[in-house]
């Protein structure tokens, strides 16, 4: 469904506030990864992320649970001397049953942060890995299974040698791969990146420094602090 488009995976290219995230699916003995698309969209408000699975009621609560630790990185990260006047929301698309767990919760930081700052994402590049408010990190569950599934899935839409996954550091030591991968990464077809932060990862994923993409996303935020007062300037003056 994924090679002929049905299921709608990028594994070229770029795209702004769009990610490739991994999922981990068990059909009675049989287990294997499968990439999904996850995008984030940014616009002027004060409402913070709507995560549109909790509103479907598709969303189970540890992945609630990773999206309000999303919300504590950035106002630590952005908000320290003003309130952020953002919303955003952010989804799986093309799911619908439940989503948990919190594997995707850097890969949804990622996304958002391109949304931000408008600067596209590889979409060769697949992510798993769980992070913190401190914007570390952490490890995750069927590291093995994700990788290859989105190699399986880059082999038959065609290799390009530039595709790969981008992982926790601590799961480099669980890394098991079936021989076709270890194979296309020795010949250099498939990467595998390890990332500790989310300034390691941001700059793999859009090829720019980490500080370049932050600047980018507190420019983006002093334009929507100046439209929001331009509003409730406007907004007083008619009330009056």
């Amino acid at each position: 469904m994924i090679s002929d488009g049905t299921l709608m995976v990028d594994t070229e290219g770029e795209a702004v506030g769009q990610i490739n995230g991994l999922a981990v699916l068990h059909t009675g003995d049989y287990v294997f990864g499968q990439p999904h698309r996850i995008t984030a969209q940014t616009f002027l408000g004060r409402k913070g992320i709507l995560n549109i699975e909790r509103e479907a009621s598709l969303s189970g609560q540890i992945h609630d649970k990773g999206l309000l630790i999303l919300s504590g990185y950035l106002n630590a990260k952005f908000a320290q001397d003003r309130p952020l006047p953002v919303s955003a929301s952010i989804t799986f698309e093309q799911t619908y049953s439940m989503i948990d767990g919190d594997s995707a919760s850097s890969t949804e930081l990622y996304a958002l942060l391109s949304s931000l700052a408008n600067i596209p994402i590889d979409q060769g590049i697949a992510v798993t890995g769980s992070v913190n408010q401190k914007g570390e990190i952490q490890p995750i569950g069927g590291v093995n299974e994700k990788i290859e599934g989105f190699f399986h899935v880059c082999r038959a839409k065609g290799l390009t040698g530039q595709q790969g996954v981008l992982i926790p550091h601590q799961n480099v030591k669980n890394l098991l791969l079936h021989d076709q991968v270890v194979d296309a990464v020795k010949a250099g077809q498939f990467h595998i990146w390890a990332a500790r932060t989310v300034e390691e990862g941001i700059e793999i994923l859009t090829g720019k420094k980490a500080d370049v993409v932050f600047q980018q996303v507190h420019r983006r935020l002093d334009e929507m602090i100046e439209r929001l007062k331009s509003l409730e300037s406007t907004n007083d003056k008619k009330d009056h």
